[in-house]
């Protein structure tokens, strides 16, 4: 896997994957940014959120839970100094549906936890990760953002 990340402005820059991709990245104008795409850092946390979530629902998938609709929130704590690492971060996944088997969520996550996800291995090794979920009925999905 390889990527090429470019400078396009002063702290603006874009990333392009094997995939052929365009990511765009920025930061806050505080620190000369423009506010014009996600940090470095956000990307980070919604790769970690992409792999799992991708795993996870491949894994119900299989197992033929049905689900209609599921999310995962990071939230990452940060050291108070540079290198102002992850310390901490917290998974969160929300499974929206009726009659979803507790015991079945539980393994998809697990098993994306300690097999699957490259992404959490990795960070696995610099921060803690805590994971939860919660189950809520299916019309509260619907009327999510």
């Amino acid at each position: 896997m390889k990527v090429n990340v470019k400078q396009c402005g002063d702290l603006v820059f874009t990333g392009i994957g094997d995939t052929g991709h365009y990511v765009v990245m920025d930061t806050e104008s505080q620190y000369g940014g423009t506010d014009g795409a996600s940090k470095p850092k956000e990307l980070f946390l919604m790769g970690l959120a992409g792999c799992t979530g991708m795993d996870v629902a491949s894994i119900l998938k299989k197992m033929q839970v049905h689900i209609d609709g599921f999310e995962v929130e990071v939230e990452g704590k940060m050291a108070d100094t540079h290198p102002k690492v992850f310390t901490k971060i917290s998974l969160e996944y929300r499974f929206y549906g009726k009659d979803i088997d507790r015991s079945k969520v539980e393994r998809a996550i697990e098993l994306s936890d300690t097999k699957y996800c490259a992404v959490s291995a990795m960070i696995r090794k610099a921060a803690e990760i805590e994971s939860s979920y919660e189950i809520y009925p299916p019309e509260l999905h619907e009327a999510a953002p």
